[in-house]
């Protein structure tokens, strides 16, 4: 006499529950991707449109959500002159390919992506050591071109190689550093604190 097999025991049940879950999670999967894809893109409430570097940008806490937020104000356009939207985003799409090829990313990180060698470029645009909100960009643009010349290195003794950066290039990388900088992150880098801040 055999003996009856439980139906969550037998086989086929178990085909069909792995069909029915790998099609479900696909389907998930799918729409996971499309609603993150839309929190990323370039205009939305987290990631501002590619014509933010015409603003000031401030980083500040935001006590109600306990971290630290992007606050976007007034005009301040990037090196004395307003942008377009087309415009802004070739600058920062310029700026983004030139950190790509120079491979920035070997030594720095990017949104906690990269190498852990030199500083996080993240809120690169509202550090400290760039000093008065006025020269910022001069300031930056000067670090690029000549970074030997230029170096800030804070004891560490770590010096950024001469890339061969042309001025274009470098105005690029500012633009999309300033961009970058006004991204939403929910805090990080923690323990970053933005120029104009005491904290």
């Amino acid at each position: 006499m055999t003996e009856q097999v439980p139906k969550w025991a037998s086989e086929t049940f178990w085909k069909k529950t792995a069909i029915w879950v790998t099609g479900g999670s696909f389907v998930l999967l799918v729409i996971l991707t499309f609603d993150s894809m839309s929190q990323i893109t370039a205009g939305g409430s987290r990631v501002q449109a590619y014509s933010v570097i015409n603003k000031d940008i401030s980083y500040r806490l935001d006590k109600t959500k306990q971290r630290y937020q992007p606050i976007i104000g007034g005009d301040a356009p990037l090196f004395g002159k307003m942008l377009t939207e087309e415009e802004a985003e070739k600058l920062v799409d310029h700026g983004k390919k030139t950190v790509q090829t120079k491979n920035c990313m070997n030594c720095h990180t990017l949104l906690g992506n990269g190498a852990y060698y030199a500083p996080d470029l993240t809120k690169a645009w509202l550090d400290q050591g760039w000093g008065a909100k006025a020269s910022r960009e001069e300031l930056m643009v000067n670090f690029l071109l000549d970074p030997e010349k230029n170096a800030r290195t804070f004891g560490s003794n770590r010096k950024m190689p001469n890339l061969d950066i042309t001025q274009s290039e470098a105005e690029a990388i500012v633009a999309f550093l300033k961009w970058m900088s006004a991204i939403d992150t929910n805090g990080f880098p923690h323990n970053f604190t933005a120029i104009g801040e005491e904290d």
